[in-house]
């Protein structure tokens, strides 16, 4: 009877001991659950064991479950950090943490405020230059066509504003070089002093590089390579500050009263001149047939002495057979914003076309079709209320 009585007991005592226990479990993952549900079961097991040690004191479960969880965090923020600095994770789990990673100071967030960052303003801009009406809605707040043969102003908007020309500039740069005589086939090196150390802006063409002074002619006026045309004036007899007062010197007697320049480039906003200078200066560079063969090829390689560089034409146009270009050059800084000056044909008329200002990548190309357009049907020579009563010619 006794032992019948001990065993009753010892079941008794069992399932209050195992009672115990899930009582304990349940609090355990409850609490869990509440804090972590990404952890919770990873600690249910631990608790499980914890408990199994207190089974006499009923607070203990509590206290176990507070101090197996430390400082818990979601699941999906947890990957999100395994991931973070993997730059060997696949494709699909970095487009994963992206999507899951909302904090502001995550990577997206970052790339968005770069990628929406404005254009600084452009000189134009700032003096209102934009604000000048103009019947062809030209994106480019100067705008200058005259013939070429006649000197007969056929459109003008703001001719005689005087703004940054950006890499107009290497028209002048190449008539100084070719003016030096200086021989075509002497090898030009590229050093540390030809890189851009104003706007910081990069080039195909490393410090080391050896190209004769006819290659680095051909691809600064066609491709408008910057260190090319540093190296040129860094080559000049009396050296780069001689090539610069050379150019102004070219200037003056070309009666480019508008017109500075500080550097061979064009990588600085102090050099400027007016649309009406320009013209001088392409009609003047239009007399050396280098720089007409030059600036109008589509494109052009050249050997470094470590590899072979292919460079092609900044001007879009040049690539369209329906334009007749004899004369090109592009430039472009933030100051000066998208600029073009060209010789061209339209219906058997040589003209030169200045656009400078324009807003928009390739807004001064489109410009260029709107004046051809424009003297296709032309009555009478066009002249915007900027320049009105100024004189019909440059």
């Amino acid at each position: 009877m006794k032992t019948e009585m001990f065993s009753s007991l010892k079941v008794v005592h069992g399932v209050a001991v195992r009672s115990a226990l899930s009582i304990a479990v349940s609090i355990a993952v409850a609490t869990s659950f509440a804090a972590a549900p990404a952890e919770a079961f990873a600690k249910t097991a631990t608790a499980t064991r914890t408990a199994k040690k207190s089974t006499a004191n009923a607070e203990k479960p509590a206290r176990v479950a507070k101090t197996t969880l430390k400082a818990p965090k979601p699941a999906k923020a947890a990957k999100v950090a395994a991931t973070d600095d993997d730059e060997d994770a696949p494709r699909a789990s970095r487009k994963r943490r992206v999507s899951y990673r909302m904090e502001p100071h995550a990577r997206r967030g970052a790339v968005h405020a770069v990628a929406f960052q404005p254009r600084a303003t452009s000189v134009g801009q700032a003096f209102g230059l934009h604000d000048t009406p103009d019947s062809l809605a030209l994106r480019s707040s100067v705008a200058y066509v005259v013939d070429q043969n006649t000197s007969e102003t056929l459109f003008d908007k703001n001719s005689r504003a005087v703004v940054p020309i950006a890499s107009i500039t290497k028209l002048m740069t190449a008539m100084v070089v070719l003016d030096s005589h200086m021989p075509l086939t002497d090898e030009i090196s590229v050093t540390d002093e030809d890189r851009d150390y104003e706007k910081f802006t990069g080039s195909r063409l490393a410090v080391g590089s050896v190209l004769n002074r006819e290659d680095m002619l051909h691809i600064a006026l066609m491709a408008s390579e910057n260190r090319a045309a540093a190296a040129l004036s860094r080559y000049y007899p009396g050296g780069r500050p001689a090539f610069i007062a050379a150019m102004n010197a070219k200037a003056k007697s070309l009666g480019m009263a508008d017109t500075h320049f500080e550097n061979s480039t064009g990588l600085t906003s102090q050099n400027v001149s007016s649309a009406r200078d320009l013209v001088k200066m392409v009609n003047a560079a239009y007399q050396y047939p280098l720089i007409r063969k030059f600036s109008t090829d589509r494109s052009y390689d050249v050997f470094t002495g470590k590899r072979n560089i292919a460079y092609n034409s900044t001007n879009a146009l040049i690539r369209n057979a329906s334009w007749d270009i004899g004369l090109q050059k592009t430039g472009f800084i933030n100051e000066a914003g998208e600029c073009l000056v060209m010789q061209a044909n339209v219906n058997g008329r040589p003209v030169v076309i200045v656009l400078l200002d324009s807003y928009g990548k390739y807004s001064r190309f489109a410009d260029a079709s709107r004046l051809r357009s424009f003297l296709d049907t032309l009555g009478e020579p066009h002249i915007m209320s900027a320049d009105m009563g100024s004189g019909a010619n440059p």
